[in-house]
């Protein structure tokens, strides 16, 4: 496969044009051990089933003071739990997504009695949450699972454990289980579906759908940056281990004083956030790497346009490798430059020519590039306009119809469920 290309999607099968020319409304219910206001995978999916006239359920997680059950942008919301990203145990981990996989499995069978759905469509992590859709699937409905996070993989880099433990054996276990229980997988990136295809998933039940912008939502703003005086490195996100904040911490540490109008704005929460902020304070940068609290993705999306820098610092380990990281392509969309680790994914969809690539884990080169950048207003203008023209053939609006064709083929295909 060669970088930047021209298209990052699976080839684009044929519509399924008779189909949506005369197919009845559907009813769909998603469930995702997510804040549906933050994750922009569930929320993309459900708004553009929503846009199209279905009637679309979200099972999600609440946060926060926002109610309990509302309906936003036609789509029908339900936080079923509170939860905070702070787990740095196993057990308080799965103790809370265990609570959620039976207060969902509740609601979507108790709604699927009182008015059966069409489709059902969870989203993984975990792969196991799919078994709450067991009476929908009883009863015919079909069930795509989504792996936004390759489980296994996910597991090893947020508790330490390695490829040869017997958790790991036992997640690869519940990911084939899963797999099988599912009419249809969808996977974030090509690496990680020939990985699923060799473990767990048949061939032909496997269809990567990358995590594409909505332009609606990220979209340039045009002079919003200029005005600015001080220049923003932004890095929105979760706060774990394989994200690699804290190298970006101590490379931003390195290069403060060439830059001092530059500040470092951290959005996210995760486990080891207090951990980062007391590396913040040891290297006395509380005037220059800046916490905030997660926002709702259209108010982050305009925090994102008035950036100058973004910054995707992962590790390579085994997981962060190969995890696509949609922010990059948030970036992009909205015109700003993005410094990159050159994991083996990122570098499977992009080339130099619309990232800078930093060696990943290597804190003195991420130090060097981010300098380079913050000092070369032209440099940085350069790669946004050559990463614009990509994204112009990358994004939702130019693949939403492979989702929307793969739903609609399960629907209509009651045989092959």
């Amino acid at each position: 496969m060669t970088a930047a290309k021209e298209c990052i999607s699976e080839t684009p099968a044929e519509p399924l044009s008779n189909l949506q020319a005369h197919r009845p409304r559907l009813r769909v219910c998603m469930i995702a051990y997510s804040f549906y206001e933050t994750d922009n995978r569930v929320m993309r999916y459900a708004e553009t089933l929503a846009q199209r006239g279905d009637h679309v359920d979200v099972l999600a997680l609440q946060r926060g003071e926002l109610p309990r059950v509302e309906i936003v942008d036609g789509v029908h919301l339900f936080r079923l739990q509170r939860r905070e990203v702070n787990e740095k145990g196993r057990l308080s981990y799965i103790a809370r997504v265990m609570q959620f996989l039976f207060r969902a499995m509740f609601e979507v069978s108790a709604r699927h009695l009182h008015q059966k759905y069409d489709f059902v469509h969870v989203h993984s992590v975990p792969d196991f949450l799919v078994f709450a859709a067991w009476l929908p699937r009883l009863s015919g409905t079909p069930i795509v699972l989504d792996i936004h996070d390759i489980l296994p993989e996910f597991y090893n880099s947020k508790f330490g454990s390695r490829p040869s433990s017997l958790v790991f054996r036992f997640l690869q276990g519940v990911e084939k289980v899963s797999g099988r229980f599912s009419g249809h997988v969808i996977v974030a990136n090509h690496i990680w579906q020939e990985r699923l295809l060799s473990r767990s998933v048949q061939a032909g039940k496997c269809t990567v759908v990358l995590n594409l912008p909505d332009r609606a939502i990220f979209k340039e703003r045009s002079g919003s940056r200029a005005s600015q005086e001080r220049l923003s490195v932004l890095y929105p996100g979760s706060i774990n281990w394989h994200q690699g904040l804290d190298l970006a911490i101590r490379a931003f540490g390195r290069i403060k004083d060439h830059v001092p109008v530059a500040d470092f704005h951290i959005y996210g929460e995760g486990p080891l956030k207090q951990d980062l902020v007391a590396l913040v304070k040891q290297l006395s940068l509380e005037d220059r790497v800046l916490f905030h609290k997660p926002v709702a993705l259209r108010e982050m999306a305009k925090i994102i346009e008035s950036a100058d820098l973004g910054i995707v610092p992962k590790r390579n380990d085994s997981f962060g490798n190969e995890a696509f990281s949609t922010k990059i392509l948030e970036f992009m969309a909205v015109g700003v430059p993005v410094l990159v680790s050159d994991t083996t994914v990122d570098k499977y969809y992009f080339d130099h020519s619309v990232v800078r690539f930093f060696q990943a884990g290597n804190e003195e080169d991420l130090a060097r590039c981010m300098l380079e950048l913050l000092q070369n207003p032209d440099g940085r203008r350069l790669q946004a306009e050559q990463a614009t023209r990509f994204i112009d053939k990358n994004d939702w609006t130019s693949r939403k119809h492979e989702y929307l064709d793969l739903v609609d083929g399960m629907v209509a295909r009651p045989a092959q469920r």
